[in-house]
């Protein structure tokens, strides 16, 4: 993972020893304030436990991969402390391999040495400041900006940087709010100047309407010399340029109807990079749109949704994007990581609350490919029943 190369190279019992100290370190802290501080101190966490099942999984020499079936599980736990109204910290660990940034869930019976310690990593880790209508952070963070699903960005992703955004509100008229976010991530330092840096940087603009049942979001996302295969593995780099508009329509209220849009262009030439192969250089469009009805807010709540998702091969950087919807990653050239661009396809899902914070999600999804790597296009589906508890 190109956002985690130090902690590979680090001896893992010290890794270990330094987050219990973290820990401790916290909880120190914590015990030595006054009384009316007590509350300064939050927890949260959750864990997921899986059953997936995988099929219809060609390869691009036309081969199928063999069916499979996995029960998996995640576990995370994260420590906020608020030093004042305005200063906080927080980290959060989870389970999972440094190697796979798009994946924290482990497979039970996968690799552990029987019943071995499960790998942990640092998911947060970050200082905030907010003040009025200004809200900072430095650090290793949620993704910052405005998105209603992981085909552009997986939210397994945590970029390293510095964000702000400054937010405005409005009692009446056509605007409800209005935000402005901007941020500086870097994927992979080298020692000299910034601008040698692999990095990702973006600018968004939110507005909501309509009594806030409208939200649209245009943004610019530049991508700096980015490896084509990650982890190390890349035979060359390349550039993005992509602009994305949003929106979301809250339909009717009760019960919840939900409409939303994705459009992607990545404005980069890429016939000027002989690297890239002549017949993706022009694959810079992606379109998401879902329909959901429905919410998982308290108790017996329920939501169905439908997704359809046409994403051509450079509309997103595919190793930052989701890899749920099918088994393609980059296994065969040094790298764990997905690769889900290139593709067109529907997901269908279905939850239900069995109380707040407790929920049971199945998701069924359908992919083909839109340019064949080699001889045969890519296809494959996937089943999901997800029960998910947090606190």
């Amino acid at each position: 993972m190109l956002t985690n190369e130090l902690f590979s190279k680090m001896n893992y019992h010290g890794i270990f020893k330094y987050k219990i100290f973290l820990i401790l370190f916290i909880f120190n802290l914590s015990n030595a304030q006054e009384k009316d501080k007590e509350n300064s101190l939050s927890f949260n966490g959750d864990f997921r436990f899986r059953v997936e099942q995988d099929w219809n999984s060609r390869k691009s020499d036309g081969t199928y991969r063999e069916d499979r079936s996995r029960l998996r599980y995640r576990a995370r736990f994260g420590v906020n402390y608020q030093y004042n109204d305005w200063a906080s910290f927080g980290i959060r660990l989870r389970t999972g391999y440094r190697e796979k940034q798009q994946d924290p869930h482990l497979t039970i019976g996968d690799g552990f040495s029987e019943f071995s310690t499960v790998p942990i990593g640092f998911e947060k880790l970050f200082f905030r400041a907010q003040y009025k209508w200004l809200d900072t952070w430095i650090g290793k963070n949620t993704y910052p900006f405005e998105k209603q699903n992981e085909l552009f960005w997986s939210d397994n992703i945590y970029p390293d940087g510095i964000f702000a955004s400054a937010m405005f509100r409005f009692d009446s008229g056509f605007i409800q709010t209005l935000k402005f976010s901007t941020g500086h991530f870097i994927f992979r330092s080298y020692g000299s100047s910034f601008n040698k840096d692999v990095y990702f940087q973006g600018a968004q603009i939110l507005t909501t309407h309509w009594k806030n049942r409208i939200r649209i979001f245009p943004s610019y996302y530049y991508f700096n010399k980015m490896p084509n295969i990650p982890d190390g593995n890349e035979t060359y780099t390349l550039n993005y340029r992509i602009f994305h508009l949003g929106m979301n329509l809250l339909v009717f209220e009760k019960p919840k109807i939900t409409f939303s849009v994705d459009l992607y262009q990545n404005i980069e030439d890429l016939q000027k990079n002989k690297s890239v192969p002549i017949e993706l250089s022009d694959q810079t469009k992606g379109i998401v749109t879902s329909l959901s009805l429905g919410k998982l807010s308290d108790k017996n709540d329920f939501t169905v949704q439908v997704c359809y998702t046409y994403l051509e091969r450079f509309a997103a950087v595919d190793y930052l994007a989701q890899n749920d919807w099918a088994r393609w990653d980059y296994s065969s050239q040094g790298s764990p990581d997905g690769r889900l661009t290139n593709f067109k396809g529907a997901e269908l899902m279905a939850g239900y609350a069995i109380g707040k914070k407790f929920t049971i999600i199945m998701r069924y999804f359908m992919v083909d490919q839109l340019i064949p790597y080699g001889v045969a296009k890519e296809t494959g589906n996937r089943i999901r029943l997800d029960l998910n508890i947090g606190f």
